[in-house]
């Protein structure tokens, strides 16, 4: 029975593991090889590749637990056969990391949340990706888990910081006039309350942007990002903001922070751009804060900065 062909599996992140792991094997590798013309049952797997029916059974359960075949059971002379088919003809696997995009006159980094350079955190803290937690809960060691680049939900309660290197992908001789930067966000409390505010201060590059107050920490119902095994008794969601700094301030949501102004950040002629959320111990609402990935959430995002510019001679863009 022949296949239809051209069907794509994108994998990323922890979601990933399973497959690459199917796919390290180079007798797997053969039966996916033998798959991609014909439906065949487990004798005539066998057969092609001379090998046990016990060895070509083991591998296929392999790759059916990672997704990359079908079994189907249909009578035959000796009661039921399986039948085997591959169900796709492409793997892309996305690297971790941040996503680059460049239009004219903007250019766009999308940084995971679990990508962070630094974090100072305090219970209640924790990481979970989109499939498990990460580490154990309420110890601040487990920040440091070589998985918490797979992150999509990362919290810390009362005071604590953490901090992104971002790329300069400016064009070299480009004018910055323009730095907006957006990210889901909402305060931590035990479990969630919505009434539990926390002042969230904004640094890039060592300078102080402004400071919103989160108004809670939101849960009690699921949104349509929450992974199945999450319960809604936690933190399910944030609120979407973006700060933005201009010639003129720096705004959050439209609304002004302070007199930082986009010269101040010192970006030209920089490789990197260094972003540090953080609650202050001394702050007056001192509530912590949790952050969403975009497989977590309302929000399809990581933390996302753009960035315009514009060439000398060229008129400033308006925001």
């Amino acid at each position: 029975m022949p296949v239809s062909r051209h069907r794509v599996l994108r994998v990323e992140g922890q979601e990933a593991l399973v497959v690459l792991k199917a796919l390290a094997n180079e007798t797997r590798l053969l039966l996916l090889s033998q798959l991609s013309q014909n439906v065949m049952n487990v004798s005539e797997l066998a057969d092609a590749l001379n090998l046990p029916h016990s060895t070509v059974n083991f591998n296929l359960n392999h790759l059916h637990a990672a997704g990359l075949i079908s079994f189907e059971y249909e009578p035959g002379t000796r009661g039921s056969q399986k039948l085997c088919s591959k169900r796709y003809d492409e793997i892309v696997y996305k690297l971790p990391g941040v996503d680059v995009e460049s239009n004219p006159h903007q250019v766009s980094v999308s940084m995971p949340i679990g990508n962070y350079t630094h974090i100072e955190a305090q219970p209640t803290c924790g990481l979970a990706s989109e499939t498990k937690i990460i580490g154990m809960l309420d110890n601040p060691r487990s920040m440091y888990e070589p998985d918490h680049v797979y992150a999509q939900i990362l919290w810390f309660g009362r005071a604590g910081s953490v901090e992104y290197t971002f790329p300069n992908n400016l064009p070299y001789g480009a004018l910055p006039d323009t730095l907006d930067l957006s990210m889901e966000l909402c305060s931590e409390a035990p479990q969630y309350d919505p009434e539990w505010p926390s002042d969230i201060t904004l640094f890039i590059n060592g300078h102080e942007v402004g400071t919103y107050t989160s108004p809670g920490d939101f849960g009690g119902a699921r949104t349509h990002l929450t992974p199945r095994w999450w319960n809604e008794d936690q933190t399910t969601h944030g609120l979407l903001k973006h700060w933005i700094v201009t010639a003129q301030g720096a705004y959050i949501d439209g609304e002004r922070l302070s007199d930082l102004t986009i010269g101040d950040l010192n970006l030209q002629g920089a490789n990197q751009i260094k972003v540090r959320l953080e609650v202050r111990a001394e702050a007056r609402n001192c509530g912590g804060m949790t952050l969403f990935g975009r497989k977590f959430g309302n929000y399809e995002q990581d933390i996302v900065m753009r960035t315009s510019y514009v060439f000398p001679g060229e008129a400033p863009r308006v925001p």
